[in-house]
């Protein structure tokens, strides 16, 4: 029996429904149930029917899916599969902002732990995070964790004051303005999709700043027929599913995360066959970490 036949025996067994990020493996990809990004798999992850949800992924979307979904079985693959991002936020820093500025907001991108979510008024994703920015009331905004995507979003709401914090992605801050020029000069026809958690340099060369399901929308719709990727080059897969006569270079980078790529399908098997791995946690702490994601859910 194949790995695959495999999977999908298990799946019916198991009630359960397969979700991937965009970033793991194609493989991984290609027998998903529903393959997005993170607000994408969120909104998803509301909906299913089934009992149980196995989230290829990294940690924190495992719990984004299990606080929005308590009543329902969620495993992973792998549960070393982190995102060093996820952390890079100290709430000893968010209680002295809220003492210094009685209405701020913490908002915090969904690529973070529970417990940071629990220090936060509303979460958001690279897709709807100028959105909800926008539509808070508040003036003074603390943007954790990833310093490079509260830049961008700083940019399109100048009227409010947007205070950063030092997280990082270290995949996008790898890509360096020096490289995308350089590919750029091997494609001149080619167009620049940047993810706005790259640096501000890199974004001042994009044609295109958005999300992960927003470039490759973008892809999608555009008469172009090159592009530069500045992204996790997982992207590629969905890109040329979509696109088969369009072509898609890197931006001189491997563009790899280790974590996501530590999901395979034979981890996915095990996974559903030995039903280990679990997302747990404490009532009180889902509760918390569940507010700020509902908001997003509502504004976003």
């Amino acid at each position: 029996m194949s790995t695959i036949h495999k999977i999908n025996e298990l799946k019916k067994q198991r009630d359960a429904v397969i979700l991937a990020h965009y970033y793991v493996n194609d493989e991984v990809q290609a027998i998903a149930d529903y393959v997005g990004d993170s607000f994408y798999l969120s909104k998803a992850a509301t909906n299913i029917q089934a009992k149980t949800i196995l989230f290829c992924g990294v940690s924190f979307m495992g719990e984004s899916a299990k606080i929005l979904n308590p009543k329902k079985t969620v495993i992973m693959p792998d549960l070393e599969a982190d995102c060093p991002m996820a952390h890079m936020a100290d709430s000893a820093k968010i209680e002295q902002l809220r003492r210094e500025y009685p209405d701020l907001a913490v908002v915090c991108y969904i690529n973070s732990t529970a417990k940071l979510k629990t220090y936060s008024d509303v979460c958001v994703t690279s897709s709807n995070a100028v959105k909800i920015v926008k539509a808070l009331p508040n003036q003074h905004i603390y943007f954790i964790p990833d310093e490079n995507l509260g830049r961008y979003v700083a940019s399109q709401v100048p009227e409010k004051h947007i205070i950063l914090n030092e997280g990082y992605c270290h995949v996008h801050k790898d890509i360096t303005a020096a490289s995308v020029q350089k590919t750029k000069e091997a494609h001149p026809g080619a167009e620049i999709l940047v993810h706005p958690e790259c640096t501000k340099d890199v974004t001042e060369l994009a044609d295109y700043i958005g999300s992960t399901s927003g470039i490759i929308d973008y892809a999608e719709q555009s008469k172009a027929e090159e592009f530069i990727i500045c992204t996790e080059l997982g992207v590629l897969y969905e890109l040329k599913q979509k696109n088969p006569d369009k072509r898609f270079y890197s931006a001189g980078h491997q563009q790899c995360c280790p974590d996501m790529k530590r999901i395979t399908l034979e981890k996915v098997a095990e996974a559903l066959e030995q039903m280990t791995n679990f997302v747990e946690m404490e009532e009180e702490l889902r509760i918390r970490a569940n507010r700020p994601l509902e908001r997003m859910l509502e504004l976003g």
